[in-house]
């Protein structure tokens, strides 16, 4: 069972003073009208309450729960689990840097390097002014610019150690910073948590096409005449929609040992221990 926001207000275990509450209230009610379920909402909340208080805080998770009608349990298990829910204040922007594959092997490594360095904060630390949570980042699907870095979620493509230094002294300064793609500017951690909550901010269609490099391999494709087989082509070129296993039937346990693998694992272990 939700709580009932008539009569919440008197009986709320979160520090909100009367005007946030009543905010929060009627934005909860709309993101819980979306679902079948009201706690199907749960994620959308969380950004909500991010957005009011910059992280994921104590009375945000009350909130949550009495909200629900779930306990703080189970919404901190929730609130833990994902790393884009802060669970301590965060700054006004999230600088993320791509080290996964392709960035890091393109120079993600030294760009978080060179600005942890210039910023004096590590991984999810934020600067002593407030203005930013430098963080490392997995896979953000802009390999075909990398080194990416990101600010609130905007991109910032082909990065470079000075670009990033350059980049982060300007939002210390409260500079204005143009995304490479998408928006037009770049928003506060509680504007972006509050577009992820499902606010819309009216920037959806800021922005041109994908990008050259993005539509590099579609030009190939069509310069040399490369198409995907049709449907019907698939079902008649005479390749199975589904190939089964290959091998005999039967459980790999069901297996005679014929090698020294087999007859070997476990010769280590002292009576009694598991075998590797």
């Amino acid at each position: 069972m939700t709580a009932d926001p008539q009569t919440q207000s008197a009986t709320t275990k979160t520090r909100y003073d009367a005007a946030t509450w009543a905010s929060l209230t009627a934005d909860a009610g709309a993101i819980m009208a979306r679902y079948p379920d009201p706690r199907s909402g749960l994620l959308p909340m969380l950004h909500l309450v991010q957005s009011v208080d910059g992280y994921v805080s104590r009375d945000g998770i009350l909130f949550c729960a009495e909200m629900l009608g779930i306990t703080a349990a189970e919404v901190s298990a929730v609130a833990t689990f994902y790393t884009q829910y802060k669970r301590h204040p965060n700054g006004t922007y999230t600088v993320g840097v791509c080290t996964n594959t392709l960035c890091a092997v393109m120079g993600g490594d030294a760009l978080f390097d060179e600005l942890s360095d210039h910023l004096g904060v590590g991984h999810d630390e934020t600067t002593d002014d407030g203005a930013i949570t430098l963080e490392r980042i997995e896979c953000n699907a802009a390999c075909d610019y990398a080194p990416v870095v990101m600010v609130n979620w905007e991109f910032f493509d082909n990065q470079t150690p000075e670009s990033v230094t350059a980049l982060a002294d300007k939002l210390r300064l409260g500079e204005d910073v143009v995304p490479t793609r998408g928006a037009a500017s770049v928003c506060s951690f509680k504007q972006m948590s509050r577009v992820l909550a499902g606010f819309p901010d009216g920037r959806a269609d800021e922005g041109g096409p994908a990008g050259e490099p993005t539509l590099a391999g579609l030009r190939i494709a069509r310069e040399r005449g490369w198409t995907a087989p049709s449907a019907e082509q698939a079902r008649t070129s005479g390749v199975p929609a589904e190939t089964g296993p290959v091998g005999k039937p039967g459980s790999s346990a069901e297996r005679p040992a014929v090698t020294q693998s087999d007859t070997q694992v476990g010769k280590d272990k002292k009576p009694g221990e598991d075998a590797k």
